[in-house]
């Protein structure tokens, strides 16, 4: 067996039985525990269902993947073989015992057919509330045990009233509350964390504080719940806007296979891609296609790559522009982004079509001069004018739903601040809509 140094916190959480509630900030290891959690209960409980849920599927799978190793390093004996092998989706163990994962969706149409003893829900600030409504009667006839864990999102939804309020239905549940500041300077330095680390900690730790607010600070790093952090697309917003639905068909070229196109796609109009391409850390590049029906945004095709070299990328773009011919490719020149950008302007087929799009550059008024509003709010606020007025039409995906929802906004200092920690995917929607911008919204100080 592979000893593992805990956190005292952590053999609290373990030692703990019943429903528990995890609010916390970033980077505490709170995927670590729960899938120790979750690896015990399933080796010691014979013929049980375990269900690890999470709003994406890379996010659920995320919970999943640590607790497969955690049993692949200590109990691998008990992990079937053969036809009854782990998928992506499921681990069966000898004792009969088996551990689900699964995304949510937007509504948990999806996972209404388990019956369940124990439920683990990841981001579970995130996930609609929707889906409580399907994931409760799961443990109706069992007793089982549900384990929430998240980051804060605000200090609305069943995350948040689950760990308000001690009474009434949440009275089971025991609570536990950690700052990534405390548990990194409570970790005794060992083989495994080395004071160097510690110390690169909490420098990092330092530089985002002097990076965001201090609400943003406080609700991603010391994990509380914040009234004054709004959600920049609200949820019914979001959810008018996604019309296209599951089923529609595209005439998109036999060389890209796209699951997102919509019907009816046409030489006769144009069409903008928007770029967001993974920073340093990250792991997704995306890339969003937009076509412009006389004034209104269909979305024609959404492609997300996971840790792909940047010529990989330029070579993706420009077989999606022969296949649709763009009439603007926009994307974020900084950072990594001038990796793709420059091959993409010196090419003969796209540089007369790529524009940069930088978030830290300041908005042009009308008459050239640099206002001190930053382009990144623009950006933001052509998209939600554009879905207020109807004009936005976008494929129904629990991806671009919760990259929407994990967007926050706050005034600090009379300023407007935007942020997300999943934001990559609206990143791209918000540059592929740029191209709207003279339709749908003035932009310029007067």
């Amino acid at each position: 067996m592979v000893i593992i140094k805990l956190d005292d916190w952590q053999k609290e959480f373990l030692e703990t039985k019943g429903d528990k509630i995890l609010c916390c900030g970033r980077q505490i290891g709170k995927s670590e525990i729960c899938s120790i959690d979750a690896g015990e209960y399933a080796v010691k409980n014979k013929n049980k269902v375990v269900l690890m849920i999470a709003p994406t599927e890379r996010q659920a799978f995320s919970l999943f993947e640590k607790t497969l190793f955690y049993l692949a390093e200590n109990y691998k004996t008990m992990i079937k073989k053969g036809k009854d092998r782990p998928t992506k989706s499921k681990i069966n163990l000898k004792n009969g015992t088996k551990i689900w994962c699964l995304p949510t969706g937007l509504s948990g149409l999806g996972i209404r057919f388990l019956t369940v003893h124990r439920l683990y829900v990841d981001e579970c600030s995130r996930v609609p509330e929707e889906v409580f409504t399907a994931i409760t009667p799961m443990l109706l006839t069992t007793g089982g045990d549900t384990i929430y864990l998240s980051t804060p999102a605000g200090r609305e939804g069943t995350f948040a009233d689950t760990f308000n309020n001690k009474d009434n239905a949440y009275k089971s549940f025991t609570r536990f509350s950690k700052s990534s500041e405390e548990v990194i300077k409570s970790r005794k330095i060992c083989e495994t964390w080395q004071e160097f680390q510690r110390d690169k900690a909490l420098e990092h730790l330092q530089r985002e504080r002097s990076r965001m607010t201090a609400l943003q600070y406080a609700q991603e790093y010391e994990g509380e719940l914040i009234d004054e952090l709004r959600q920049f697309f609200p949820t019914d917003l979001i959810r008018s806007s996604m019309t296209l639905r599951s089923g529609f068909t595209g005439l998109t070229s036999p060389s890209l296979s796209s699951s997102f196109a919509t019907p009816g796609f046409s030489s006769k109009y144009k069409k903008y891609l928007g770029v967001d391409v993974a920073r340093h850390g990250e792991d997704e590049t995306v890339l969003y296609a937009i076509e412009d029906r006389n004034g209104k945004g269909y979305e024609i095709d959404l492609k997300v790559f996971n840790k792909q070299y940047l010529t990989e990328t330029t070579e993706d773009i420009l077989s999606m522009d022969k296949a649709y011919n763009f009439k603007r490719i926009f994307i974020d020149d900084g950072g990594l982004g001038v990796g793709v950008y420059d091959p993409l302007l010196m090419h003969s087929q796209t540089k007369r079509k790529v524009e940069a799009i930088n978030n830290s550059s300041r908005s042009i008024t009308k008459d050239g001069t640099r206002s001190k509003r930053l382009l990144k709010e623009d950006l933001y606020n052509n998209l939600r004018a554009m879905m207020e007025q109807g004009k936005v039409h976008l494929k129904e995906d629990n991806d671009t739903f919760q990259s929407l929802k994990s967007i926050q906004a706050e005034y600090s200092g009379g300023k407007l601040r935007i942020f997300g920690n999943y934001s990559h995917i609206t990143e791209a929607l918000i540059r592929a809509f740029w191209g709207f911008r003279t339709k749908s919204l003035n932009i310029y100080i007067h």
